[in-house]
């Protein structure tokens, strides 16, 4: 069995129990797992010098939309709150088809890894034109990440109330079909899938409650968790109220989409008792602060969340929302989110880096990832410390959060190499952006 070591690290970050820091330390891969973590190990494989990096568990993004990244920069949406800024891009959307969704999910990998990613959900939720799950679940394949997609859905369009237009909504008994289609041909529950399918109806203002319930009836039935958003802003608690009579996590209950099988992405305005219902519950969080910010949602309380024992996790969310996809960047921003809101001690960087690996894997389920143990998945990222962004730095795990770099050396899925020296090996990165571009051209049109 071939074997790779990652020898001489400047600090190898395992994220144990112990969240040991090993100096000087090493890492050696043997089919596809980590089989020593330590110093002075040896190999007849191939061998990969770290001097002057920082070896971290791969980051795991939590929340995205892989399809938004044809429609950055939008300028109808770029100063809109989250619901005029839905109306704005969903006429865009509606013309959609297979080759923009496998070419923009490309490109959102392609980014993520780039970023030190090396597992990624993603929460696909409109089908316009022929489109399918496994136009991105292709994409996945290409690029070489660990992928965790999930079956989103609308249903009430705007003749109904809704938000969406009714060309992007979906009759319900269609949509749960095909939820157990993707789920039968796609998801993977053994340990070390490449692929796992989760279900997610996009939010409470744009699909039923019966579907919400008979997706969770589904999801466990299959044996598959549940994503959505909610609690994103103050119009999200609004609507909430209006329509329901209750906050969101009230409502979340009432269908079943709490328990440790269940994350939400945003969840900006949770009040204390939705905390502490979350915690109770083992219900996880995609914070996504970027969009957060960059949409005027305001700051999710994750100091709280985290001091009260809610699993949370990093998500970039969309690339129409964000409008990037870095996600150590992220981390940084949940770190600074929090000082700002709570003050200079209430997040470290080794907490913001921990969120964006340990935390992200625990939020999708993810027990043999997340972390550089013996027997864990060789998810790996290798930082170089030697660039002009962390020099004069003192303390390279804290620089990497502190400082930079925002952009990886080397990074490893399952003991295969995704990125080499800063650049893409799985695909012709350049090919891909001529297309995306030509893509948006097309779309602007």
């Amino acid at each position: 069995m071939s074997e790779i070591l990652i020898r001489n690290a400047d600090a190898v970050v395992t994220m144990d129990a112990a969240r040991a820091e090993i100096a000087r330390g090493d890492v050696l891969i043997r089919g596809g797992v980590v089989a020593e973590v330590g110093q002075g190990l040896t190999t007849s494989g191939e061998v990969i010098e770290a001097r002057g990096c920082v070896v971290t568990p791969g980051l795991v993004n939590t929340h995205h939309h892989l399809y938004q990244t044809l429609t950055r920069a939008v300028p109808g949406g770029q100063d809109a709150l989250l619901f005029g800024w839905l109306k704005t891009l969903y006429p865009i959307w509606s013309r959609f088809g297979p080759e923009e969704m496998r070419i923009s999910a490309l490109t959102g990998l392609a980014e993520l890894a780039l970023s030190g990613c090396t597992l990624t959900s993603d929460h696909l939720y409109l089908y316009p034109n022929g489109a399918r799950l496994e136009d991105t679940i292709d994409a996945a394949r290409e690029i070489g990440l660990r992928f965790h997609p999930t079956r989103g859905a609308m249903s009430i369009g705007e003749s109904a109330g809704g938000l969406p237009p009714d060309s992007l909504v979906e009759d319900e008994a269609a949509i749960l079909k095909d939820m157990e289609r993707v789920v039968d041909a796609f998801h993977d529950p053994a340990e070390g899938a490449m692929v796992r399918v989760g279900l997610a109806p996009c939010s409470p203002f744009s699909v039923s409650r019966d579907l919400m319930r008979e997706a969770a009836v589904l999801a466990r039935d299959q044996g598959v968790m549940l994503h959505t958003h909610l609690a994103e802003n103050d119009e999200d608690i609004a609507y909430s109220l209006a329509q329901f009579g209750c906050r969101p996590g009230q409502y979340a209950e009432d269908l079943g989409w709490t328990g440790d099988d269940v994350w939400h992405a945003h969840c900006v305005k949770l009040d204390v008792g939705e905390i502490d219902l979350f915690a109770r519950s083992r219900t996880g969080v995609a914070h996504c602060p970027c969009s957060n910010c960059r949409l005027g949602s305001g700051i999710a309380p994750v100091r709280a969340m985290r001091d009260a024992g809610v699993r949370v996790g990093l998500g970039v969310d969309g690339s129409a929302s964000n409008d990037a996809g870095n996600l150590v960047a992220e981390a940084r921003q949940a770190m600074l989110l929090q000082r700002v809101a709570r003050g200079a001690d209430a997040m470290s960087a080794r907490e913001a880096l921990e969120i964006a690996t340990l935390g992200g894997a625990q939020v999708l389920g993810r027990s043999d990832c997340g972390s550089l143990e013996p027997g864990k998945r060789a998810d790996i990222a290798i930082w170089d410390m030697t660039g002009i962004e962390a020099a004069g730095s003192w303390d390279p795990v804290a620089a990497l959060l502190l400082c930079g770099p925002t952009r990886v050396r080397d990074l490893f899925v399952e003991g295969r190499q995704v990125v080499s020296d800063g650049h893409l090996v799985t695909i012709d990165l350049s090919c891909v952006i001529e297309t995306q571009n030509c893509l948006a051209r097309r779309l602007m049109a």
